[in-house]
C-alpha cells in the first residue's frame, strides 16, 4: 500500500488509511467479501501502530464498507452498495463534518468535570445556590397569578416583560428602551447567536476583545467571520487601535464586554467609551455590548454603559439575569433599533418558536418587585467578599508570584503565575485536588495566565480552594 498518509497534519492518521482503503474497495482492487489485509501486517507495512489500524478498520465498519469476523479477519461487505441491507450511518463522520463548529476540548473537559465530580468550582460563569434568590422566587409562584395560557409565546418576548425590563433599564442602566426595542432571548449566548447568524456574513471582518470570552467562542467560526484582536489594557480596549484595525480589514462589528470584564474585570474608561462611540457614529460601525456584570458594581455606585451614552443609535445592547439572579432562568435580552429586533425576532421565531412563558413571567415579577433591589444589594456586597477572600487568599500564598489587579465588580478575577508551567497539566493536578478554574489561553492570552470565577464558590470554599491550587501548581511545575 502506497504511504501517503504520513504527510498530511490537518487530518488524524486512521482517518487518511481509512479513505485510502475506501479508495481501493471503490476502485474493485479488494471486491466484495474480499479479506483486506491483517491489522497488524497492515501496520507493519505502513509503520504506525497496531491501534492507528484499528481505529482506520472502525471507521469502515462504521460506514458500513466492511465487516469484522472472528477467525476470518476484516472482509469487504458483501453488499457494498447497500443493494440487500441497511447500512449504518457513520455518525462520527457526520459529526465532524458539520457547520456549526464544537467547543474546544479543554473546555469540554472542564464541563464534565464540574458536572461529574464533586470539586470546588472556580471556573463556573454562575452564581453559587446561596447566592440565587431562591426564596424570593419561590413565593412568587403563585398559582392563582399564573397565566392560564401555555400556547406559543410572540417571538420578540412577552409584552409585559418588555414593559418591565424597559422600565427596569431607565431605573437601573439609564438606557431609554420602549417595549418595541426589545426582545427576549434563552441568555445573552443566544442573543449573540442571532446577531452574528442575521447581521453578518461569511468573510466578514469583526473585532474582539483579547483576552475574551469570545475566543472560546466557535460562533464566530462557524459563520465564516474574520476575527480581530483588541487588546485589553488597563483601562480597557483603544479605540485607536481599532481604528488602525478597521483602516487595515474593513471591521463591520464591534464586540465588547465594556463592565468588568470577563475574563479580566477591566472596567472601559470613561474616555475610551466616548472615543469609542464617536468613531463608531463617524464610520457607522456597530458595537455590541454585553454587559452581564454592570449592576454588580461592589462599590454600588451605577456604571456608565455605552448604551447609556450613544446618542447615534450605533450600540445593540445585551443583557441577561444569568449572572445577577440565576443561570437557569435562561433570561437575557436586546436592545436596538426596531427594524434589526423585527429581524431577530423572525429568525428566533424559526429556531424555537419564542421563549417559554413561565420563566418570563417570574422574571417579569421579580423585576417589578421591591425584593429585586434587595437582592442587588446583597448580592454585590457577597460578591465582593469572595473577591477579597480569593484576592488575598492567592496574595498571601503566591506573595509575588502572582500578578493580578483586582476587580471592581463581576465574578472573574484575572491572574498571571510567574515561572514556565503547562496549562494542562495544572488543570490535571488541580482537578485531582478536587479544584477547577480556566487557563488562560481559552481566552486567547499569553502563557501564564489563569481565570478564576468566585461566584460559583461559597465564601468558605476560597480559602480551601487556593490551597488545593498551590499544590497543583507546585506538583506540576
Amino acid at each position: 500500500m502506497d504511504d501517503k498518509t504520513t504527510g498530511t497534519k490537518t487530518k488524524p492518521l486512521y482517518k487518511q488509511i481509512a479513505e485510502q482503503i475506501e479508495q481501493r474497495i471503490s476502485s474493485g482492487e479488494f471486491g466484495p467479501g474480499s479479506s483486506l489485509p491483517s491489522e497488524r501486517s497492515l501496520a507493519k507495512e505502513l509503520g504506525v501502530n497496531r491501534s492507528t489500524i484499528v481505529a482506520a478498520y472502525d471507521e469502515l465498519q462504521a460506514a458500513g464498507i466492511v465487516e469484522r469476523r472472528q477467525g476470518s479477519g476484516t472482509l469487504v461487505s458483501q453488499d457494498i452498495w447497500g443493494l440487500a441491507r441497511t447500512r449504518v450511518p457513520n455518525w462520527r463522520h457526520l459529526t465532524e463534518t458539520g457547520s456549526f463548529r464544537p467547543n474546544l476540548p479543554l473546555i469540554r473537559k472542564i464541563r464534565r468535570e464540574t458536572q461529574e465530580n464533586e470539586l470546588i468550582d472556580l471556573a463556573s460563569g454562575e452564581l453559587s445556590p446561596d447566592l440565587v434568590p431562591r426564596d424570593t422566587l419561590r413565593q412568587l409562584i403563585s398559582p392563582d397569578d399564573f397565566p392560564a395560557h401555555l400556547g406559543y409565546e410572540h417571538p420578540q418576548g412577552n409584552w409585559s416583560l418588555r414593559e418591565t425590563l424597559g422600565r427596569h433599564m431607565q431605573e437601573w442602566r439609564s438606557i431609554e428602551a420602549p417595549a418595541t426595542s426589545i426582545m427576549i432571548t434563552s441568555g445573552a449566548q443566544q442573543a449573540l447567536h442571532l446577531v452574528v447568524q442575521c447581521l453578518l456574513k461569511p468573510g466578514d471582518a469583526v473585532a474582539i476583545e483579547t483576552p475574551s470570552y469570545c475566543h472560546s467562542l466557535p460562533l464566530f467560526h462557524s459563520a465564516g467571520l474574520r476575527t480581530f484582536s483588541l487588546p485589553v489594557e488597563r483601562h480597557g480596549i483603544d479605540p485607536n487601535q481599532l481604528a488602525e484595525l478597521h483602516r487595515k480589514h474593513r471591521i463591520k462589528m464591534v464586540f465588547l464586554n465594556p463592565n468588568f470584564q470577563n475574563p479580566t474585570g477591566t472596567l472601559l474608561s470613561l474616555a475610551r467609551r466616548k472615543q469609542l462611540l464617536a468613531f463608531s457614529a463617524e464610520n457607522g460601525i456597530p458595537i455590541i455590548e454585553d454587559d452581564p456584570y454592570s449592576l454588580t458594581a461592589f462599590s454600588k455606585e451605577p456604571i456608565p454603559t455605552l448604551k447609556s451614552l450613544d446618542k447615534h443609535g450605533t450600540v445593540l445592547y445585551i443583557s441577561s439575569l444569568t449572572k445577577i439572579v440565576a443561570s437557569g432562568l435562561r433570561i437575557g435580552w436586546i436592545v436596538g433599533p426596531q427594524t434589526v429586533i423585527e429581524r431577530l425576532a423572525d429568525a428566533k421565531q424559526q429556531f424555537d418558536f419564542g421563549h417559554s412563558i413561565f420563566p418570563q413571567w417570574l422574571a417579569d415579577r421579580f423585576l417589578a418587585s421591591a425584593e429585586f433591589a434587595r437582592h442587588v444589594d446583597r448580592l454585590r456586597t457577597q460578591l465582593a467578599l469572595r473577591h477579597d477572600q480569593l484576592f488575598f487568599s492567592l496574595q498571601e500564598t503566591f506573595g509575588e508570584q502572582v500578578d493580578m489587579a483586582g476587580a471592581q465588580g463581576g465574578i472573574h478575577l484575572w491572574c498571571r503565575f510567574a515561572g514556565t508551567w503547562s496549562e494542562q497539566q495544572l488543570l490535571t493536578e488541580a482537578v485531582k485536588r478536587g479544584v477547577v478554574f480556566v487557563p488562560g489561553h481559552l481566552f486567547g492570552a499569553a502563557p501564564g495566565h489563569v481565570r478564576f470565577t468566585f461566584g460559583r464558590a461559597s465564601l468558605g470554599q476560597i480559602p480551601a480552594a487556593v490551597e488545593r491550587f498551590a499544590e497543583a501548581f507546585t506538583a506540576s511545575g
